[in-house]
């Protein structure tokens, strides 16, 4: 951790809800948005910061375990289920038909940490990374989606916008990290644009 001796433990201090920065990810599936990202989130580690995600999810996704006791109580009616241990905790909240939330609802849930990192959500005026792979043969995002600021790309591309090749983690991470803007701004664009 940065500012500690050897033998020394770090100890994180908790990031003020107004420092908080949002990047988010967009791109077509298969184009490895996750796959980038699980290789990012470790080079931000490194730097010393704290990161989260959100990722918007296929309608009838489960993190739950049929047959287990905290499926049987949502199954059973519950509204929310937390779960705990002494080495996580995780919260279920069941739409019952009330209307899928936006990402500023989404934000708000989430524990204050430096980088909020939003994978999916295309439709939501945050800014994003587009993460295109040509062997995916889809139309690029960016030139319809001006919340898109940069391009994470495994061949070259015509765009005045900052580009990163996908291997180069470093660059991809450096270009996340510029590119993010604070928790406020995200809520504010969102208001006025969504």
């Amino acid at each position: 951790m940065p500012g500690t001796s050897p033998g020394m433990t770090a100890i994180l201090t908790p990031v003020p809800e107004h420092e908080m920065k949002v990047i988010g990810l967009a791109g077509w599936s298969g184009a490895g948005k996750t796959t980038l990202l699980t290789r990012v989130i470790p080079q931000l580690h490194k730097q010393g910061l704290r990161v989260s995600v959100i990722k918007h999810a296929h309608h009838a996704f489960d993190v739950d375990v049929p047959g287990k006791d905290s499926w049987k109580h949502r199954q059973a009616g519950a509204a929310e289920v937390l779960v705990s241990s002494s080495q996580r905790w995780a919260l279920m909240h069941e739409l019952r038909g009330a209307a899928e939330p936006r990402l500023p609802e989404l934000l708000a849930k989430m524990s204050p940490v430096d980088l909020v990192v939003v994978e999916g959500f295309k439709r939501e005026p945050h800014r994003k990374i587009e993460v295109y792979r040509a062997a995916n043969e889809k139309p690029l995002l960016f030139p319809d989606d001006p919340g898109i600021v940069g391009v994470a790309t495994d061949t070259p591309v015509e765009t005045t916008l900052p580009t990163a090749h996908l291997d180069d983690i470093e660059a991809v991470a450096a270009m996340m990290l510029k590119s993010a803007i604070s928790l406020e701004d995200v809520l504010a664009k969102c208001e006025t644009e969504g």
